[in-house]
């Protein structure tokens, strides 16, 4: 993914707020989401095709990471969600380093595993689960 191009920032002004943050300062380390850390996708909107930028809470696990397309436990996906869909070639920062992933959304007894470490890292996943009826989809991230 190449990530030239206009940069549409988000209408949500906490997400713009920390996506400035961190180009500001280089570091995802700079901000955080209710006292935890985060990661920054870098991704092409699949209707636009301006480049979109979105933090989210921090999952890792042996240099995978994880998007989990929560919204919060609202009844729909976020917007987010269907640009990794359509193209899942995307860049994640982390810290000071941005690594070229593949997002690939997961199933099963894969998918149960990294749900487990989404809620440890982030409790209120769970919570989210419950709000909605639809099964929160995960997407796990790896480096290209």
């Amino acid at each position: 993914m190449t990530t030239d191009g206009d940069y549409a920032p988000s209408p949500r002004d906490w997400v713009r707020d920390q996506v400035e943050m961190i180009e500001r300062t280089g570091d995802t380390r700079s901000t955080d989401l209710k006292g935890l850390p985060i990661v920054l996708l870098t991704m092409r909107g699949a209707k636009s095709g301006q480049v979109r930028k979105v933090p989210l809470m921090r999952v890792e696990h042996h240099g995978d990471y994880l998007a989990v397309a929560s919204q919060g436990g609202a009844p729909d996906n976020p917007k987010w969600y269907a640009n990794l869909v359509a193209d899942p070639d995307i860049e994640i920062h982390d810290g000071t380093t941005t690594t070229p992933v593949r997002a690939r959304e997961l199933e099963g007894q894969e998918r149960y595993e990294w749900w487990v470490r989404a809620v440890e890292a982030y409790p209120e996943y769970a919570d989210y689960q419950v709000r909605t009826q639809r099964q929160i989809p995960l997407l796990v991230l790896e480096p290209r």
